[in-house]
């Protein structure tokens, strides 16, 4: 369990900074949370 606990850490660390990166808008932020993840686990599965 402690592994998917400091899995869950990094992709979020890296996800604030993508979001701070990029400069995005409130609404594309907001976007990203809800269809980023849908895209990545359709790309794994």
């Amino acid at each position: 369990m402690k592994e998917a606990s400091i899995g869950g850490t990094l992709w979020f660390g890296g996800w604030l900074f993508t979001i701070g990166f990029a400069n995005l808008v409130w609404w594309k932020i907001i976007l990203g949370i809800v269809v980023w993840p849908f895209f990545l686990a359709n790309h794994i599965v």
